[in-house]
């Protein structure tokens, strides 16, 4: 059993499709964390963020298991992309139900920015951020890149980023701090805006 925990996502997808379903536990363990703070990030509800991330894990189970899963060695990019779909769908929907329920006099109060909540655009916006942040992440010296993956995806604490990377605090905070300086030059470079809505 303990072996299975050693194994490339793609080795535990091929797994699973055989029929072993303790190889998608590891798989879920491994990335339930990230993919529901993604989901969380955007949609800011709990009851929500739990929903979406079932209906994610579902609808993975159902294409691995009809054979369609093709994205060699980026399951949590492809599981995120599902995540995506359904957060958008969810908002278009929510959308839709708004416009048709109300009347005219009342749509601008439901439209008004500052009384309803976050429009489509801004959570298209906001997911944008998200996915740029994750994106430049990529572009960081290695030391930084665990760093900054530990402290947000994983949330630990600096103590806990310094015993795991054996160095010292300040060495863990240093390199936080660079990490965030990198990654605003970055922004600026490729002309990001790293603003949430």
């Amino acid at each position: 059993m303990q072996h299975l925990y050693q194994l490339t996502d793609e080795k535990l997808v091929k797994l699973y499709e055989s029929g072993n379903n303790k190889a998608f536990e590891i798989l879920l363990e491994r990335y339930k964390s990230k993919i529901y703070t993604y989901i969380f990030l955007i949609v800011r509800k709990q009851e929500l963020a739990e929903d979406i991330f079932q209906d994610t894990f579902i609808k993975a189970i159902s294409t691995i298991q009809q054979g369609k899963y093709t994205e060699s060695g980026k399951f949590l990019a492809w599981i995120n992309r599902i995540a995506h779909n359904l957060i958008i769908d969810y908002f278009r929907k929510e959308k839709n139900e708004k416009t048709f329920a109300v009347d005219s006099s009342e749509s601008d109060v439901i439209n008004n920015a500052q009384l309803s909540e976050k429009s489509i655009e801004d959570i298209i916006s906001n997911e944008q951020v998200f996915a740029d942040v994750v994106h430049l992440i990529d572009f960081l010296p290695l030391s930084q890149q665990s760093v900054v993956r530990m402290r947000f995806f994983e949330e630990l604490s600096f103590k806990e980023i310094a015993e795991k990377t054996d160095v010292s605090i300040n060495t863990a905070l240093g390199r936080m701090r660079y990490a965030l300086l990198n990654m605003r030059r970055l922004a600026v470079e490729k002309d990001l805006s790293l603003i949430i809505k």
